[in-house]
């Protein structure tokens, strides 16, 4: 029996690989995909993987919440971020309090339920998902203009732990422990005790890694999964807030210098999007199809009003006052706001608590999730073109630290022509500068490692090492050649730039110009400029 389960586990995790490769192709968002796979293998088969236990569920759930929480800091860049840091921050937690308030508004008045519960719920799906969004963004590769991307990818990678405060308070007030004074130290302590001991494990983490030396390959990610796991567990385990420390640990390590942090990235990346797919499938296995019909309703209502009204409303009281944001912007941001992982967990949380809730609460943010990730997820790409609120400049990927720009040492190679001055020449009579060294070359098959009686030949592909720009005064920027634009038809010699082209990205073509290079409508420049003056 042990063999046919883990078969089946098998047989599950490569249909999830099958489905995020087909999920873009066919116009599905992918996580949606894992919920209805979730839904088939607990509800329809030969061996239908019935799960009941809500706590076991929470736990896991917990901890993968805790990971995707982690990479959402440690993949934010926070030079692409500090433009937008205020506003992400307060979308992120006042945007999350009217949210909630907004939606138990409407669940009180409208759908005619208990106050408590109302808020319950809207605290529960108060919160946005950044894997949701982004996983959707990078699928379409969609660079959003007037750094819009930046700015969802902070706000919905930080609000989950005011969205657990809100649920966290909302259960307690359902306990009967809602006193002035115990609202207030949980309060306190959900925001001081996660802060202080999340700012204090990455300080300790970013010693650990200058002054201790982490031997044997893969042994630094177990490092980081660690401190990813501490983090969160410590501020738990004395009433802080788990999500607000172990995100502040991310976002710290991840903007810090560190050595591999490329591969890091690749492995946290792996990694969460293993935990999207443990909560979105875990999700699927606790529906019961039978149970839902009675949530559709409720559901349906309480996602159009976020749709329409609280999301919008708490969007615009937030970014108004900054007068720099169009409303096309606002609706955008708004329009983007899924739910998600999140929900998901804390309502899992919300059914295992012992607390009577005439609701059910997990049937109703099922069929949420499920609404907001089909609708909303399914139309994101189409609303930011109707929009125009696409930027084909704009590079999404470029929001998150796996777009590597901090290293060392950096390598570069060069494809040997008969025209090339070094054709022929020996190693020794380059006089190559002290901090460029000829590290290897490619000769067919061959790789050699040249001294300075090597001789080279046209045909060689040379790898050189540099040391990497370190220039405060110049950044690189992309800029696209539009029809009948300056550029278009005409050779780089013969056009006015604003800076140096290194590079021309014409489809899967990448260019090196020469003065005689023409452009072309669509290529797309690598430009070297100096920065404006402020």
């Amino acid at each position: 029996m042990n063999s046919l389960f883990l078969i089946l586990i098998g047989i599950i995790i490569l249909v999830c690989i099958w489905l995020n490769n087909i999920s873009s192709r066919i116009g599905i968002p992918t996580l949606l995909a894992f919920i209805v796979l979730g839904i088939l293998v607990g509800n329809i088969g030969v061996i239908p993987i019935h799960l009941e236990d809500k706590l076991f569920a929470k736990n896991v759930c917990s901890i993968a919440l805790a990971f995707i929480m982690f990479y959402g800091g440690f993949g934010t860049r926070w030079k692409s971020a500090r433009p937008v840091v205020r506003e992400a921050s307060l979308l992120a937690t006042l945007g999350v309090a009217l949210t909630a308030g907004l939606t138990g508004l409407f669940c009180h008045y409208v759908l005619q339920w208990d106050w408590a519960e109302s808020f319950l719920i809207g605290s529960v799906v108060s919160s946005t998902d950044a894997a949701s969004v982004f996983s959707i963004l990078r699928s379409k590769k969609l660079g959003l203009a007037n750094n819009t991307a930046p700015m969802l990818e902070m706000e919905s990678g930080s609000n989950d732990p005011m969205s657990y405060m809100l649920t966290a308070l909302m259960l307690s007030i359902l306990h009967g422990n809602a006193s002035g004074a115990a609202v207030s130290w949980m309060l306190f302590s959900q925001i001081a005790f996660g802060a202080a001991i999340g700012f204090a494990v990455a300080k300790l983490a970013l010693w650990a890694l200058d002054n201790i030396q982490i031997k044997g390959d893969g042994y630094d990610s177990l490092f980081f999964l660690a401190v990813a796991l501490i983090s969160y567990a410590l501020p738990s385990l004395i009433g802080g807030n788990g999500y607000l420390s172990v995100y502040l640990v991310g976002i710290m390590l991840g903007n810090s210098r560190i050595k591999g942090k490329k591969a890091l990235v690749n492995f946290f990346d792996g990694v969460t999007g293993l935990m999207q797919v443990l909560i979105f499938f875990m999700l699927g296995l606790l529906a019961r199809p039978a149970l839902l019909h009675k949530a559709i309703l409720p559901a349906l209502g309480i996602s159009l009003f976020m749709l329409l009204v609280s999301r919008p409303l708490s969007v615009a009281c937030i970014l108004v006052p900054f007068r720099k944001y169009p409303f096309k912007q606002q609706v955008l941001v708004s329009f983007a706001g899924l739910r998600g992982a999140a929900s998901i967990v804390f309502a899992i949380m919300a059914t295992t608590e012992n607390v009577v809730i005439s609701q059910d609460v997990f049937s109703i943010v099922f069929c949420i999730v499920l609404i907001s990730i089909a609708l909303q997820g399914s139309l994101l790409p189409a609303a930011a073109r109707g929009l125009d609120m696409v930027d084909e400049g704009n590079d999404v990927f470029k929001t998150f630290n796996d777009y590597s720009e901090d290293t060392e040492i950096q390598f570069s190679s060069i494809d040997i022509t008969h025209a090339d001055a070094w054709d022929g020449k020996l190693v020794k009579d380059l006089n190559l500068p002290s901090r460029i060294i000829l590290a290897l070359i490619y000769r067919g098959s061959e790789r050699i490692i040249p001294h300075g009686g090597t001789k080279i030949l046209a045909g060689d592909k040379i790898v050189l090492v540099t040391q990497s720009m370190a220039d405060s005064n110049s950044q690189l920027v992309e800029k696209i050649v539009k029809k009948n634009g300056k550029r278009a038809g005409h050779s780089i010699k013969d056009v006015e730039g604003d800076g140096l082209i290194l590079l021309i990205k014409r489809g899967d073509e990448e260019i090196f110009p020469t003065a005689d290079t023409v452009l072309l409508e669509g290529d797309v420049l690598v430009l070297l400029r100096r920065k404006k003056e402020k």
